[in-house]
């Protein structure tokens, strides 16, 4: 994973066809498409020109110990060879349960996500912006998998740019639950600040107001329901001045899609247009800017707002309505879930969401404030 010499002038979009043939199982959350349907969309919408997309990397046992253990990459590739775990495996590492469960490319596919973090970090350290959506497991643990996450790529990225000689990096994340392995990673450091915004009383029951991760992190816990107007707030009073405060050298945003309306996984209530504000507002702030995935169930709010992303990075504009090319990928779609047998039309039509806006419950002032308070 050797990174360009020269500082990008373009927005690069890294992506690998091991996400449209490789599947969690039919019954799991994650039997969606996703990272291939965005792929699709843009370059159906002429949104990614073949110079603008890297072919992920897969990384390798050794780069993957500058976070996980020997003992637990060796275990994951063991169970993707034999396709089963022994008890004492499934106990010590987490693997072959229900949320992590055995597959074919059980250890290639985490690992092709993690390479593409990891080269995404090395081609930012002299400035630019990489876009990889199949990152973002940030529950991954060392020696462990956690809630779909078999390896943790946002803390390798991390360590990547640290290695690189960065010395002050913020890690925002506004997925629907909470990054555990993440401020893990990072506890008590004073080089990485860690920003979450995450549904409260939601798994992995960590992230709370008051956890500070020995003072690396902000923590803003919020209730079922969370809107629009609500997002902007914490956006502009708590997001972007914790990240000014720490004058990073680079920004690493999660980016799961599973806080919008639509996914089973959460009780939330966003639209797609606070994930492309955050976007922007964040590449504002830095000259080194690097963009995950992570979570979302929903197969069309998935491809929807991540698509949006990257047109927000690569600074194309979102169409009020699709052209046909791009309906056809989202007519293509299917879900099991009973919202998947007839999809709502904007779902097929178009990517922009309509706003969802509300009033800013005073929970929420009193907690942004408390947070502003620690800066």
């Amino acid at each position: 994973m050797r990174a360009d010499s020269r500082t990008m002038e373009q927005p690069l979009f890294i992506g690998s066809e091991i996400y449209r043939r490789s599947t969690y199982g039919s019954k799991h959350p994650l039997a969606i498409p996703r990272v291939s349907t965005v792929i699709d969309l843009c370059r159906a919408l002429g949104w990614l020109p073949p110079e603008r997309y890297r072919t992920s990397p897969r990384a390798k046992p050794s780069a993957l110990t500058l976070f996980h253990t020997p003992e637990y990459i060796g275990a994951l590739q063991e169970a993707e060879r034999r396709q089963q775990v022994s008890e004492a495996i499934r106990a010590r590492h987490a693997l072959g349960t229900i949320s992590n469960p055995v597959f074919p490319e059980m250890y290639r596919r985490p690992a092709t996500a993690a390479g593409g973090s990891m080269l995404g970090a090395e081609l930012i350290a002299k400035g630019g912006v990489v876009y990889n959506p199949g990152g973002g497991t940030h529950h991954g643990f060392p020696d462990r998998a956690g809630g779909f996450c078999y390896l943790n790529d946002p803390a390798l990225a991390i360590r990547t740019l640290l290695n690189k000689g960065l010395s002050r990096i913020a890690y925002v994340d506004i997925d629907a639950h909470h990054c555990d392995g993440v401020e893990a990673a990072f506890h008590g450091s004073d080089a990485v600040r860690m920003i979450s915004v995450h549904e409260a009383r939601r798994w992995p029951f960590t992230g709370m107001l008051e956890d500070n991760a020995g003072g690396a992190a902000f923590n803003l816990p919020v209730p079922r329901g969370l809107n629009d107007d609500e997002f902007a707030l914490i956006l502009d009073e708590m997001i972007l001045p914790a990240v000014e405060a720490h004058r990073p050298e680079a920004i690493v945003l999660q980016c799961g899609a599973d806080a919008v309306a639509e996914d089973p996984l959460s009780r939330l209530a966003l639209s797609n247009n606070v994930h492309w504000r955050t976007v922007a507002a964040l590449r504002s702030l830095t000259p080194r800017l690097l963009v995950l995935g992570g979570g979302g169930y929903n197969p069309w709010s998935v491809a929807r707002l991540w698509s949006g992303v990257w047109a927000t990075l690569s600074g194309h504009e979102i169409p009020e309505h699709l052209p046909p090319e791009g309906q056809s990928i989202l007519r293509t779609l299917t879900w099991r879930r009973a919202a998947g047998r007839t999809p709502p039309e904007p779902w097929l039509t178009s990517l922009r969401d309509a706003p969802r806006m509300g009033l800013i419950r005073d929970e929420i002032r009193t907690d942004v404030q408390k947070l502003a308070d620690r800066m």
